[in-house]
């Protein structure tokens, strides 16, 4: 039984459910008991959370509440799921998030917003929490329901995507950047005849990888053949057969690999590599293969992972600042901070085979 299974039960909003599982006001003393009730009955251990506050020190004033910092996830949306925090990425920053509001004092209450029920799910978050400084992820989400969020939370930072005209808080990854120092690293090192790995789901950050990768093969007078262009699913990090039937196709005819492979993500390169190592081509000795996020399972695959490294901790860092600013301020002017990235170089990567004869 999840979150949905009990609004249903109980007759509400998954938003309700969130409430009364946070212990938050927005919903009658009966609907939360009941709430409780039909999950108790069910052994339902909810996945919404709040960390224990930082105890108050004996000067502090008496009676105050802890202060608690709302983080928001639009589920059954793009390339987030209802499951999202067993996804190694949004697990990571959401290891951060505990971490940075724990040692900030705070309280981190986590929130799923049902895309399916986004109107009745948004408007009990925002009875509870439109006085607070909130974190929204907005991985998957595009310029619209940022908007219509924001105009219920006016104290809202977004993480994890930008959009320049919206006049809201966001912090980000240079997604650009990253993709340029991946392809930029692939041509130094020789490589000419590049493939690319695309999600088959499109999101901003996907699309200013692109954009990143595509300068540098410019300025180094490569380009990725139609046929070296792959599409994956960006959630299932082992072979595919749509990848491995376009490997094969090129191998039956006798056209030439790919020296090396750009992924838009750390699970599709990984998934990747799978696919290669299934037709017996070998990484990097035959393609290389570059990935991007640097989540823990970069280090444990084999070959360890070459990566582009997206720095979660320092994101989630100037997010939680900018909420815990907004939330003791009216709103203000809005700013948009982009975390720069790195190339990791490990072992799935080299330089370019050397041409046969």
């Amino acid at each position: 039984m999840n979150m949905e299974d009990i609004a249903r039960l109980a007759g509400v909003s998954k938003g309700a459910v969130s409430l009364a599982f946070s212990g938050k006001p927005g919903i009658g003393d009966e609907t939360r008991e009941r709430i409780l009730s039909i999950a108790r009955q069910a052994g339902y251990t909810p996945r919404s959370r709040v960390r224990p506050p930082v105890r108050p020190s004996e000067d502090s004033p008496r009676g105050r509440e802890p202060a608690v910092l709302p983080f928001l996830v639009v589920a059954n949306s793009g390339i987030v799921t209802t499951h999202y925090d067993r996804q190694p990425f949004f697990r990571e920053l959401i290891h951060y998030l505990e971490k940075s509001t724990e040692s900030g004092g705070l309280s981190l209450l986590i929130s799923a917003i049902d895309m399916e029920r986004f109107e009745d799910d948004l408007r009990a978050v925002a009875e509870a929490h439109s006085d607070r400084g909130a974190i929204l992820l907005g991985t998957n989400l595009n310029k619209e329901v940022i908007s219509r969020v924001a105009e219920r939370l006016p104290k809202l930072v977004v993480l994890d995507t930008c959009f320049e005209t919206l006049p809201v808080p966001f912090v980000y990854t240079n997604n650009a950047l990253g993709g340029y120092q991946a392809g930029a690293s692939l041509c130094r090192s020789g490589h000419r005849t590049i493939g690319y790995v695309a999600s088959n789901v499109r999101i901003p950050n996907f699309d200013n990888r692109r954009r990143g990768f595509d300068e540098a093969m410019r300025e180094w007078g490569a380009k990725v053949l139609p046929e070296h262009e792959f599409s994956v699913d960006p959630m299932v990090p082992t072979a595919q057969e749509a990848f491995k039937s376009r490997f094969r196709r090129l191998l039956n005819e006798g056209s030439p690999l790919p020296t090396a492979l750009f992924c838009e993500s750390d699970f599709m390169a990984i998934g990747a590599m799978k696919s290669l190592a299934e037709l017996g081509i070998r990484v990097p000795e035959q393609v290389s293969v570059v990935g991007f996020d640097d989540i823990a399972e970069a280090v444990i695959v084999s070959p360890e992972l070459t990566t582009v490294r997206v720095d979660k901790e320092k994101m989630v860092r100037a997010a939680v600042r900018l909420a815990s600013a907004a939330g003791d301020s009216p709103s203000g002017l809005s700013v948009k901070v982009a975390v720069d990235t790195v190339l990791v170089e490990r072992l799935s990567s080299s330089p370019a085979p050397l041409p046969t004869e």
